[in-house]
């Protein structure tokens, strides 16, 4: 989930960040960026963070076909 909200930064440079109750309790990340540099500095990251998972798909996908491999059914299969 990705929520995106942009604020005024006072001179004191302190905020209070009330979060939409639709965003789930935890650890979350936090990036601040100039709203001059927003779009596209977000589509470089994205077009970033694709060609990272397009790099790796390959390999992630064995990984992920390893470890399911290691799996035995929890539940016997009803034969009538």
């Amino acid at each position: 989930m990705s929520v995106t909200q942009t604020v005024e930064i006072p001179v004191s440079h302190k905020l209070t960040i009330d979060v939409p109750p639709e965003v789930p309790a935890g650890k979350a990340k936090i990036i601040f960026f100039p709203v001059s540099a927003g779009k596209e500095s977000i589509q470089r990251s994205e077009a970033r963070d694709i060609e990272i998972i397009n790099k790796n798909a390959e390999r992630l996908n064995a990984e992920a076909m390893d470890v399911l491999s290691y799996q035995i059914p929890i539940f016997e299969e009803d034969d009538s």
